[in-house]
């Protein structure tokens, strides 16, 4: 089964400096059909205003993982971390017991994120924070997986999640794959750029595609995209 989601149904917020789209029911946008996917349970597509961004905040018992489109986010935090994340590359907080951080643009023009919030599959551990670079060449053609909670995904940032973050560039015309594992799996994809299908399903740049109980994805593109999927287990 897989659900397209168009970037007009989903959920809207307009702050001045903050302009967002809600893949989830999330702030004052609510939808029950729309609560989660799996562990999946945040997909905020945000445009943030030079100078703006998120004040300093509170999160606790969530893994949230920052996926730079445009511009760069400057993060700080309660624990002494501070890093900018530019366009392409991920960063990853694990609130844990908690963490207070603030995220901000500090850069001449807008930027854009996708920011995933993953429930956690673990509980009761300290907060901790990361940043990595993932050059778009790395992932020309194929999924690089980005973030993951399985020990085995060496190169990622982890998370303490059922899941993995994955992102592929795809030149016009080209094709690309991806294996669920075995088991209830939760997909999630979002075209950042570009268009394409998905196992026959056509969409637009910033659609998104809920997917389930699918053995595997193909996706096509008709011009140059940028994705970004996430593999979630479910709820228990």
């Amino acid at each position: 089964m897989i659900e397209r989601r168009p970037l007009e149904s989903l959920g809207t917020a307009h702050h001045g400096w903050l302009d967002a789209r809600h893949h989830f029911s999330f702030a004052e946008y609510h939808d029950p059909e729309r609560l989660h996917w799996g562990a999946l349970r945040v997909w905020n597509d945000d445009t943030i205003e030079p100078g703006s961004g998120f004040p300093p905040h509170q999160h606790a018992d969530m893994e949230i993982i920052t996926y730079v489109r445009e511009g760069a986010i400057t993060h700080r935090d309660n624990l002494g971390n501070q890093g900018r994340t530019v366009a392409g590359d991920v960063q990853v907080m694990s609130a844990g017991t908690g963490i207070r951080h603030s995220e901000f643009n500090l850069e001449p023009g807008v930027t854009r994120i996708f920011q995933i919030w993953l429930l956690p599959s673990r509980h009761g551990e300290l907060p901790a924070w990361g940043t990595k670079p993932f050059p778009k060449h790395d992932r020309a053609g194929h999924f690089v997986t980005l973030a993951s909670g399985d020990d085995s995904d060496e190169d990622a940032l982890p998370i303490r999640a059922d899941a993995r973050v994955l992102g592929a560039t795809l030149k016009a015309g080209e094709s690309t794959e991806y294996q669920f594992a075995q088991g209830d799996r939760y997909g999630y994809l979002v075209l950042a750029a570009g268009r394409a299908e998905v196992n026959g399903v056509a969409l637009d740049a910033r659609d998104g595609a809920a997917v389930h109980a699918e053995k595997s994805l193909r996706i096509t593109a008709s011009e140059d995209t940028e994705i970004v999927l996430v593999d979630a287990g479910a709820v228990h």
